[in-house]
């Protein structure tokens, strides 16, 4: 049985199953979707998809490394 059946011709998810959404910028670490975006997914048109996946390179940005958190607060205790 050929895996042709099965495939679809649509823009399949960025999802990376990274899931978690950075605090200030609101976005997708894994995938830089919006929780908009990722809720109407499965809605969306495939025009709509592909604006979608050509704004998530210049996403990537807006994920400044947070300064702090337990690995930050281990240091100061142990410097």
């Amino acid at each position: 049985m050929k895996d042709d059946v099965w495939k679809r011709d649509e823009v399949q998810s960025p999802c990376i199953k990274l899931c978690v959404v950075h605090p200030e910028a609101r976005i997708c670490v894994g995938c830089h979707r919006s929780l908009d975006e990722i809720a109407r997914w499965s809605q969306m048109t495939q025009d709509e998809r592909i604006a979608v996946m050509t704004q998530l390179p210049g996403r990537k940005s807006q994920l400044v490394q947070r300064r702090g958190g337990r690995a930050a607060r281990l240091e100061r205790r142990e410097g």
